[in-house]
């Protein structure tokens, strides 16, 4: 198929390009980076260079490459360092998932491009309930904390918007990236003992390893039927549990621990919220109705391969 791909050289479209490739699709791939363009076509795509906020060079590059899939990656969290002023961090992203989003799916409406297939995320269930949450439940009606209430709203907006835009719109909730070049920035901390457990680490955590969240994505692209879907390994766990691990196989002493009223002054309550109160994701229905399993189904052997090395 021809398959448009739009923020193709973040975390998961450097490895979604390849995978598309190899398995014959015919890509269009698109950064806003020309520096990023060679890279692109050594991955067998054919690059565009267009800034996803702009209506009319999205539509103009939808247009021509005539796809019968996009994939919506658009993202801009490669610096992003502190979740302490979520909305701050996450300010350019949040208009790729909201304005960003709408040029997608108004170019897909013209150009006759019948799947979607956006990126959302799994930490955003309600709070309330069972530890651990289908694409049944409802999303969080509140946000986790007052900086955080534009990305809520945004990723709210992917999840409700594209399955009602696009005929075949599917929107993949994807857990906490990890692996080679993915989130290296969490593994300095861990080994510096710059991450606690707060408030008795009893927050759920649902993880996909970066190659298996390309894996789940390409299958998205060739089957299933529209809606969300959870993209997550098998194995939720409480941060009180993974944390530990994750420092042990870097070769790390044991994260400190840290009440929640000192870990709102010094990491704010976004973060408090993650450790304490987040609920994990069932991986039943994407490896039911995609075909996909994750190669790594669980963090254990995952963080293994990952930080071990």
């Amino acid at each position: 198929m021809r398959v448009f791909v739009a923020g193709a050289t973040g975390a998961l479209g450097r490895h979604l390009v390849p995978g598309l490739v190899a398995e014959g699709h015919e890509v269009t791939a698109t950064t806003r980076t020309p520096g990023k363009v060679a890279r692109l076509r050594e991955a067998g795509a054919e690059p565009v260079v267009v800034d996803g906020l702009d209506r009319q060079a999205v539509m103009a590059a939808v247009l021509a490459a005539a796809p019968e899939v996009i994939v919506h990656q658009m993202t801009a969290l490669a610096d992003l360092r502190s979740l302490r002023k979520v909305d701050q961090g996450f300010a350019a992203t949040n208009e790729l998932r909201t304005r960003g989003t709408d040029n997608l799916l108004a170019a897909a409406a013209r150009a006759g491009t019948r799947r979607v297939v956006a990126q959302s995320n799994a930490g955003m269930y309600e709070r309330s309930g069972g530890p651990v949450k289908t694409e049944e439940d409802p999303l969080a009606s509140r946000p986790p904390s007052p900086s955080s209430a534009r990305s809520l709203a945004a990723i709210t907006h992917v999840d409700t918007t594209v399955p009602l835009a696009a005929p075949e719109g599917i929107v993949l909730r994807y857990g906490g990236f990890y692996g080679p070049g993915v989130s290296d920035p969490l593994l300095d901390m861990v080994r510096k003992r710059r991450v606690p457990v707060i408030g008795g680490g009893t927050g759920i955590s649902s993880f996909i390893e970066i190659t298996d969240a390309a894996a789940a994505t390409l299958a998205a692209v060739e089957r299933g039927g529209p809606g969300a879907y959870n993209v997550v390994d098998s194995d939720p766990a409480p941060v009180a549990e993974w944390l530990p691990y994750l420092a042990e196989v870097a070769g790390a002493k044991p994260p400190p621990r840290m009440p929640a009223w000192l870990g709102r002054l010094l990491a704010g309550a976004f973060v408090v919220d993650q450790m304490t109160s987040w609920r994990g994701a069932s991986n039943e229905k994407a490896r039911k109705e995609l075909g996909w399993e994750p190669r790594y189904p669980s963090w254990r052997e995952g963080f293994r391969a990952w930080a071990g090395g």
